[in-house]
């Protein structure tokens, strides 16, 4: 357990000391939220997968391998799908508006107000995908190195906090790619041989699992269904993931190697769900299956190898638990505090460091209330997909639109999602279709009582940095 232990110090080390290199590239407001616009496609592809694989991707995956056999690769797989669209489709538009945040979208067809209130939502997302990741990390070190579930969110979260403030996205974008490699050979080649040789090869792990575990549907139609509209349609429009976007050098870039990055978290789910079913036959007794991931590792790996597979792991956690607070700070510093000040949005790298130092510290906190990881995700992107997905397709394809309309779709979508969420539990299918219902209704329905909105905006919303 020492070896594993050192394994780990050693890697969350080298995770600050990027987050201290990254630093003294993000000279400029474009470096620290954006890495200055300029990555080519290695660094892009690794940064766009890590972001997006985290701990729900990781931990989460498995357990539904765990639960549902191959068929829990959807929640990957959705995910992945909704990469490839968003890099294939909307890249391209995208990166021509040089803007920093979605909810920018919405000023340049709308007004303010409705900036706004969408930068609300998608704050209260971005930080709730930022817990997701921290609790993940949390619960991994709870049980492998048995310490008390604070000190591991503490310590874990304490780390992405500290690296994220330190260097914005260049400090993400060095990180993740060391984080992409060390999962990549962690999970796929480490993790998954070691635990199909264990059950005696692929031939064994089919004997002794029932057929439904290698159907892949066995999930079931309606959680599969569910896993596009909430996580297929939440990647399209999540403020991390169109962050990423804008780091893009160009267009080319995105397409290529934004395919490759979907393309890759599609086979992590397919890899995930495998180790879960290989859990399932060597550890088929777990009393609770949220710790499948960990107690593979645990049981199934010797000390050193086994410290490498939980550094994998924690990097998965790491990137998206990074991503997701830095995208909590920019809305908060591009769109919501610019508005309480009456001021143009704030440029001083300083001031932005501050501001991602309190949405890290924020997510630990609420890391230590909410306790289930896939939960949290779910609840994230319940209120994204419920209260944006409607008015932002709105402003960008229907003309008859209004701000009021817009306003009253994001309001009603998240009370509607804040409802059915309370009332049928956070698992449950059906606060992500009420949200959609309320959120088109009341978009539509006061939109057409209104005066219609302005006309699209084209030329660029300029630069926040700009003379």
């Amino acid at each position: 357990m020492a070896l594993d232990i050192g394994v780990v110090v050693l890697y969350l080390g080298g995770m600050l000391l990027l987050g201290w290199y990254g630093m003294r590239r993000a000279k400029t407001q474009e470096d620290y939220l954006v890495a200055g616009r300029n990555l080519g496609p290695g660094l892009y592809m690794g940064t766009m997968a890590a972001t997006v694989l985290g701990g729900a991707s990781t931990v989460g995956t498995v357990r539904l391998g765990y639960q549902y056999g191959i068929s829990g690769f959807w929640l990957c797989g959705a995910l992945g799908l909704g990469i490839i669209v968003l890099n294939r489709v909307l890249a391209k538009p995208l990166l021509k508006l040089r803007i920093y945040t979605v909810t920018q979208i919405l000023e340049r067809r709308f007004t303010a107000g409705a900036k706004h209130v969408s930068a609300l939502v998608m704050m209260a997302y971005a930080l709730m995908l930022a817990a997701t990741s921290v609790i993940a990390m949390g619960t991994v070190m709870q049980v492998l190195f048995d310490l008390p579930f604070w000190v591991s969110v503490v310590v874990g979260g304490g780390v992405v906090a500290v690296y994220s403030t330190l260097g914005g996205m260049w400090s993400l974008t060095l990180t993740d790619i060391v984080q992409f490699i060390i999962k990549t050979v962690g999970l796929m080649f480490v993790l998954l041989p070691i635990c199909l040789i264990r059950v005696g090869g692929w031939d064994q792990l089919v004997a002794q699992l029932p057929a439904a575990s290698f159907s892949l549907t066995n999930i079931g139609w309606s959680t599969i269904i569910t896993y596009f509209v909430i996580y297929f349609l939440g990647i399209l429009i999540g403020q991390e993931i169109w962050q990423r976007v804008f780091t893009a050098r160009d267009e080319r870039v995105a397409r290529v190697a934004g395919t490759a990055a979907g393309l890759y978290c599609i086979v992590y789910g397919l890899v995930g769900a495998v180790i879960g079913m290989t859990a399932k036959v060597l550890l088929p007794d777990l009393p609770d299956v949220n710790n499948a991931f960990a107690a593979i590792v645990q049981a199934g790996l010797p000390d050193g190898i086994r410290g490498l597979v939980i550094a994998a792991a924690l990097a998965a956690m790491m990137s998206t638990a990074s991503a997701a607070m830095l995208a909590t700070s920019t809305v908060l510093a591009e769109d919501l505090l610019p508005a309480l000040r009456g001021a143009r949005p704030i440029t001083d790298v300083r001031v932005h460091r501050l501001i991602t130092l309190l949405a890290g510290l924020s997510a630990l906190g609420v890391a230590l209330v909410v306790d289930d990881v896939m939960s949290a995700l779910t609840c994230a992107y319940n209120l994204l997909v419920g209260g944006m997905l409607v008015p932002l397709l709105g402003a960008i394809y229907w003309r008859r639109a209004t701000t009021a309309g817009a306003m009253a779709g994001m309001l009603l979508g998240c009370a509607a999602a804040i409802a059915f969420m309370v009332k049928d539990g956070l698992a449950a299918n059906t606060p992500v279709y009420a949200a959609l219902a309320a959120s088109a209704a009341g978009f539509v329905l006061i939109s057409l009582l209104g005066r219609a909105g302005a006309p699209w905006r084209e030329a660029p919303v300029p630069r926040a940095d700009a003379k």
